[in-house]
């Protein structure tokens, strides 16, 4: 045991190191090539059984981990996708809640010719294919977590994973589980999330806050089939043309700007002066930001600015159509409709069901050559903005960015959503939040060449430790 009770922080670093390369990776390799698609892309995954075979995996991994007196179970509700659940018992004055997932997004478009969505390769440090790092190896980290402390014969908090399978599809499914065991979940007062993002791979990131989502189908129906471009052109509108008069109202086509005032929010202070800070810290990185094509750049010079823009803005993109035919069959016809997938990220802090209303009316009022026009949203979700923390994690979150980093930690607003934040935060109001991750520059997220970084994974695997020893230190001292 080290020396009363403190974590020797190099004998910790040696272990995860260890561990990460023995058991995690290793484990991880044949978890890449599983096709476990959420259930927004896959519909039949309950016939097809590659999210099963995930969380039968992590599973029986744990299970092999042999952590004493942990109880390992996967959670199931007809017609829902698994839930991996481990209570790890521990000191009974508090709970620690790590968070994960299983479920990938889909192959997506744009790999490099030795590379695959489902073929795990390992590369210059890095294990590329989808779910590594969009976040397999969260509940391999937990665990690994766990171990490192007790290996050096350390008490620890009781612990709990709650590792989900709906998360890419809105966590769609983890409502029902978290009514459904709320009693064996229990009062959670630390909350930590392996989900998100990363600025760089030098130091440790905390994310600040997340944007909700308004997603949704616009489709515009203007004839009842197809009709030769050449009769009908300068007759009836393009379908096409009338989405995008639509769109017009909802963003500026030259800025893109959201127009709607309802979509935004006063951006705290504090935030900013984060951003700017964050922007100071990663002019020194050399880490490729995004891979514009030769010759384009990002919408702003200022990276100041585009930090805000990226975490408290609201922006839209436009992720997918129908009614179009490949180009390589594409006639002379004037259409009979098109349909767009509208994705509107939004404010940490807007009210989701006032978005959602405000799109919906704003997109299907006086339609445009009476044209039927409809907005059906189907992945609402609410963002999160982080409470303060707590004195002593702060301190805690610092020690460990320098301790297993070297520069301290930084701080960031995230564009994406981890609708299990909201969940948690309306459910437990006084819990302290630390939600990190290892998505940094070029990982790739939900797109082509997705890889998750080795170093940053175990640097944030000891970070983990170290605060939960921490947690357990504040523990022991208000006895």
């Amino acid at each position: 045991m080290s020396e009363e009770g403190l974590m020797d922080t190099e004998r910790t670093r040696a272990y995860i190191d260890s561990f990460w390369d023995d058991e995690i990776l290793p484990t991880l390799e044949p978890y890449v090539a599983i096709p476990a698609q959420s259930i927004v892309f896959d519909p039949d995954w309950e016939a097809n059984g590659f999210i099963d075979e995930a969380v039968n995996m992590a599973y029986e991994w744990v299970v092999d981990q042999d952590l004493p007196g942990a109880t390992t179970e996967i959670f199931r509700i007809p017609g829902r996708t698994p839930l991996l659940f481990v209570e790890v018992p521990g000191d009974d004055r508090g709970t620690v809640l790590l968070y994960g997932h299983l479920d990938k997004q889909p192959p997506m478009e744009g790999w490099e010719p030795d590379l695959g969505p489902w073929k795990p390769v390992f590369r210059d440090g890095k294990l590329y294919g989808r779910g590594g790092a969009d976040d397999g190896y969260a509940v391999f980290a937990s665990v690994a977590a766990v171990k490192a402390l007790r290996e050096q014969g350390l008490s620890h908090p009781r612990l709990v994973f709650v590792i989900e399978c709906s998360e890419e599809s809105g966590s769609v499914d983890l409502p029902a589980y978290m009514d459904a065991y709320e009693h064996r979940i229990g009062t959670v007062d630390l909350v930590v999330c392996l989900d998100s993002g990363c600025g760089d791979y030098e130091r440790l990131w905390l994310t600040t806050s997340l944007r909700g989502t308004v997603a949704g189908n616009l489709r515009v129906d203007i004839l009842r089939e197809g009709v030769h471009s050449g009769r009908a052109s300068g007759i009836v509108p393009s379908s096409f043309r009338i989405a995008r008069e639509l769109i017009g109202r909802l963003e500026d086509s030259a800025t893109g700007e959201i127009l709607p005032e309802a979509l935004h929010v006063e951006i705290p202070q504090e935030r900013i002066d984060q951003a700017e800070a964050t922007a100071k810290a990663l002019a020194e990185s050399e880490e490729e930001q995004m891979p514009f094509v030769d010759g384009a750049g990002p919408i702003s010079e200022s990276p100041a600015e585009l930090l805000i823009n990226r975490s408290w803005r609201p922006a839209l993109s436009v992720t997918g159509a129908a009614g179009m035919p490949h180009v390589s069959q594409a006639g002379n016809v004037l259409r009979p409709y098109t349909e767009l997938r509208l994705s509107l990220r939004v404010p940490p802090t807007l009210d989701k069901p006032t978005a959602t209303q405000t799109v919906k009316s704003l997109l299907e009022a006086d339609p445009p050559y009476g044209a039927q026009v409809t907005f059906t949203p189907n992945n609402a979700n609410a963002g999160w903005h982080a409470p303060p923390l707590a004195p002593w994690l702060s301190e805690a979150v610092d020690e460990a960015s320098k301790i297993y980093f070297g520069p301290p930690a930084g701080y960031i607003g995230e564009g994406g959503t981890i609708p299990f934040m909201g969940m948690l935060g309306d459910k437990f109001p006084e819990a302290q939040f630390v939600i990190t991750g290892v998505l940094g520059p070029a990982s790739n997220a939900h797109g082509p060449n997705e890889f998750l970084h080795i170093a940053m994974g175990k640097g944030v695997t000891m970070a983990v430790a170290h605060m939960i020893h921490r947690f357990q230190e504040r523990v022991c001292e208000a006895r």
